[in-house]
């Protein structure tokens, strides 16, 4: 059974200002640009806890983790962040547009705590394979500080909505946070304190198998520390924002793959192989592919190719496994296209030696016709219950498989161990 209970999170003050200032997207997302952004922008940006500037003279005793648990005990100690009188769950809605489109959207989860359980309880499932890299650097934000900044986003199956409709009821008084980040995402958070609609909550969670949409690394951080820690009752939890499966406001969009720098590419000869394995239908533009991919198919395996004198889109069967799963179009990306038509390695593409991952179709185009890339593989998004097919059966796809949108900001709650 998942665990789930309410927690009592610091949480910025008023003091500390704007809180659009304040707040960052995950970890993983913010780039050098973004980072310097979020320096300028407060002197209590997350950022400088979750992800500082790292200086050449850092050393054992000063360096970018020992700065970041300096930053949150003096914000602590001064008051910019400040812990909630009573415990509660926290009712969070995400008001958004569709990238690419003209759909207006809103998601609606809420935030607690979560038991860290081994993927062999059969309580909390991946989809993703991790990395060691990362979970070494959450690690050590997270020994250095004993607290968790963003949010494990966690799905769970709910199609009733029995939860949402105590989420939405929650939403109608003003919210403690409002706030729209760099993407134009409306970020609202509302505190749930009644003991009578906590104990719902944790009653109706109680039953749910937990799908890990975002957060995979620092989830299992979380999981490792617990280990490490066996004796604290408060590393058996971390925060997470729980979001129901089968909402509306639930959207996946398509991550591209744009590849650059190919030693020995050759446009003729890809084209060439991609006729030879695929059925393709060629395009004189981009808006016709685009208009191919507005008309689903599900029954097949649909891939977009552009390249700076080739507009297609490969096309084959999709099949199912003996289970009846449907394959999805990443891993036979993967298999069928980088690696038998391109030749590419599953160690160069595990290291994104050639590889960038771009959210937009325009956006991945670019890359190709006005940057200078060699090839873009344009995707369709993967549908939630085929993902959650696969993870709910003990499978994982590949990086970058899904890309949830929009994503749970780092630092609207705070939960310190």
């Amino acid at each position: 059974m998942a665990t789930v209970k309410p927690f009592q999170p610091l949480r910025y003050a008023p003091k500390a200002g704007d809180p659009a200032h304040l707040l960052t997207q995950p970890y993983d997302k913010i780039s050098p640009e973004m980072q310097a952004s979020y320096l300028s922008a407060s002197p209590h940006n997350v950022v400088r806890i979750i992800q500082g500037e790292r200086h050449p003279a850092d050393d054992e005793t000063n360096n970018v983790y020992t700065r970041s648990a300096e930053y949150f005990q003096t914000w602590i100690k001064g008051g910019i962040l400040a812990q909630d009188a009573k415990p509660g769950f926290y009712a969070y809605t995400q008001d958004f547009q569709i990238p690419d489109t003209q759909q207006q959207a809103q998601r609606i989860g809420f935030i607690g705590l979560g038991k860290v359980e081994d993927y062999e309880a059969g309580i909390v499932f991946r989809h993703e394979q991790t990395l060691s890299g990362p979970k070494k650097d959450r690690m050590e934000i997270l020994r250095h500080n004993r607290a968790h900044f963003g949010h494990i986003f966690m799905l769970y199956p709910d199609e009733q909505g029995l939860i949402d409709r105590m989420l939405i009821a929650a939403t109608a008084s003003e919210p403690l946070t409002d706030v729209i980040d760099e993407y134009g995402a409306r970020h609202r958070l509302w505190a749930i304190h009644d003991p009578s609609a906590m104990v719902a909550m944790e009653g109706l969670m109680a039953d749910k198998q937990l799908l890990i949409a975002d957060g995979h690394h620092r989830y299992e951080t979380a999981l490792a520390y617990h280990h490490r820690h066996p004796d604290d009752v408060a590393a058996q939890y971390v925060m997470m924002t729980f979001i129901n499966m089968y909402s509306e406001g639930l959207q996946i969009l398509a991550t591209h793959r744009v590849l650059r720098s190919l030693p020995d590419f050759n446009e003729a000869d890809l084209v060439k192989r991609a006729h030879d394995q695929w059925k393709v239908t060629d395009f004189f533009s981009v808006e016709e592919l685009k208009a191919a991919f507005q008309r689903p198919d599900a029954d097949k395996v649909r891939i977009g190719m552009v390249t700076h004198g080739a507009t297609a889109l490969l096309e084959r069967p999709r099949r199912t496994n003996s289970e009846g799963i449907p394959e999805l179009d990443v891993p036979v990306l993967h298999s069928e296209v980088l690696t038998n038509l391109l030749e590419i390695t599953e160690d160069a593409v595990r290291e994104e030696s050639f590889i960038t991952y771009v959210r937009g179709m325009d956006k991945a185009i670019a890359e190709v016709r006005e940057k200078g890339a060699q090839v873009a593989f344009l995707l369709e998004p993967t549908p939630i219950d085929d993902m959650a097919k696969i993870a709910f059966s003990g499978g994982v796809m590949p990086q970058k498989s899904t890309d949830f949108y929009p994503k749970l900001l780092t630092g609207l709650t705070i939960y310190k161990l």
